[in-house]
């Protein structure tokens, strides 16, 4: 197949093509528990190329239905959420979580019509502050919920959170397991000579061209960007892509990085990024703590962690929108930039990276992209997902982690240094036998 096809079966994820029949096989996290309360206000929420409202019913069970009345076809999103089901203010019909028609109070006493209706209802589950839905077809048999080892956290232990971005699921995905961009976007500022050799940024600096290795896994596909120190050892910064639309960074000490990123697509040109930590994980002890320079001097410009929220709006693309967007020029800094106080202008290290994947525009062209050496795992990954999707499409092979949700558990992502001559894999597996495992006693609780 040409890089057309190839493209449109990568990028498309409404219901009937092949990325999206795929990815519903899995479950898909959308909404924060946070944001639902019982007998509450209804919300849209557009997800996979659908458009559905998601309410809590009285006994806090999560519902997530078709937005249309199957009666009339009005929205369900004016319906009132009360004792256990949404009724439609059109005729009154009420509709409980699972779809089931439960009153239908216009009409005549004495017709069998109310226990034939149901409205188009997903399966729910929720666990340690996430609310996920499963799309596929087969309802009544869901596969288990993910065995993402922070996820199986207490919700206590986490720090959640989501960003609308407008683009495509794939280039934002894509961002994540790009390290070389690291040295220019988010550290193109620093020089080596400004920086003491214990920094964490410091060999991301002094080589700004690192080597690779990537490989197919269980769980997706991974690698392992290499450079040597100039105090010798090799500096290894490993990450992951895990199926169908996860990933986890390699920005953190690899024993303690308990971490993992969503891209979930909300339609062809849209997606909504879940970024979920282990609050420990996030302790400066455990990641690349302040940026300072030999001198002391603490980097405040484009290093902070932080998301600019507009306020959260009742439309089908009003969650979780960042203040800066396209139509502000993502409130890029010039003279920051040209002074070289922030190589980008752009004042924030996640900003930097929503940016520049909305730049592509909503959807990649890749016919007229020019990959080098430097985007192996990118290439790697398309492939792989490729691959799994249309396998999935053509002979319904089952697609990887749906039926040992496990798998996950394998995968751990962060930075570390080994000695010259060890191999990447190697050296990943020496280390994974002494990282720490927070969600070792926790047994994965199947969804109902």
């Amino acid at each position: 197949m040409g890089i057309e096809q190839d493209s449109q079966d990568l990028t498309r994820v409404g219901p009937g093509t092949v990325m999206g029949e795929f990815m519903r096989q899995y479950w898909i996290p959308c909404i924060m528990s946070s944001e639902l309360t019982p007998d509450g206000a209804p919300m849209r929420l557009p997800i996979m190329g659908e458009k559905l409202i998601a309410f809590r019913d009285t006994s806090g069970k999560v519902g997530i239905i078709d937005q249309k009345c199957p009666h009339r076809c009005a929205s369900m999103f004016l319906a009132r959420n009360e004792e256990n089901g949404l009724r439609c203010v059109y005729h009154g019909w009420k509709f409980d979580a699972e779809g089931k028609c439960v009153d239908m109070p216009s009409v005549p006493e004495g017709e069998t019509l109310k226990d034939k209706i149901r409205a188009k209802a997903y399966k729910t589950a929720e666990r340690n502050g996430l609310i996920w839905v499963y799309m596929g077809q087969n309802q009544d048999n869901p596969p288990p919920l993910p065995c993402i080892e922070v996820t199986l956290l207490p919700e206590e232990e986490l720090s959640i959170s989501m960003v609308y971005r407008d683009c495509n699921w794939l280039q934002a995905l894509e961002g994540d397991i790009d390290t070389a961009h690291f040295g220019f976007l988010h550290a193109g500022t620093l020089e080596p000579d400004e920086m003491d050799d214990t920094h964490p940024m410091y060999a991301t600096v002094v080589n700004r061209m690192p080597k690779y290795e990537v490989a197919d896994t269980e769980w997706g596909t991974s690698y392992g960007a290499y450079r040597p120190l100039p105090q010798g050892g090799i500096y290894w910064r490993t990450a992951n892509f895990m199926f169908p639309f996860w990933t986890q960074n390699p920005a953190g000490k690899f024993p303690t990085h308990v971490h993992a990123r969503a891209w979930v697509p909300i339609d062809d040109d849209r997606m909504m990024f879940i970024n979920v930590y282990w609050k420990e994980a996030l302790n400066p002890l455990n990641r690349r703590g302040d940026p300072k320079l030999k001198d002391g001097t603490v980097l405040d410009q484009g290093y902070k962690i932080v998301n600019n929220y507009q306020p959260n709006g009742t439309g089908w693309y009003d969650r979780w929108r960042l203040v800066e967007v396209e139509e502000n020029d993502w409130m890029i800094d010039r003279e920051a930039q040209a002074s070289g106080v922030n190589y980008t202008g752009l004042m924030n290290i996640h900003l930097q990276d929503h940016a520049i994947t909305e730049s592509m525009g909503p959807i990649t062209d890749h016919a007229s992209e020019h990959l080098t050496t430097a985007d192996l795992m990118i290439a790697r990954t398309r492939r792989r997902v490729l691959r799994a999707a249309r396998a999935y499409a053509e002979t319904g092979a089952p697609p990887p982690g749906t039926q040992d949700p496990e798998v996950f558990l394998k995968s751990r992502a962060g930075y570390f240094v080994a000695d010259e001559g060890v191999a990447w894999q190697d050296a990943y597996a020496e280390n994974i036998t002494s990282v720490i495992r927070p969600a070792a006693d926790i047994v994965a609780v199947p969804a109902e």
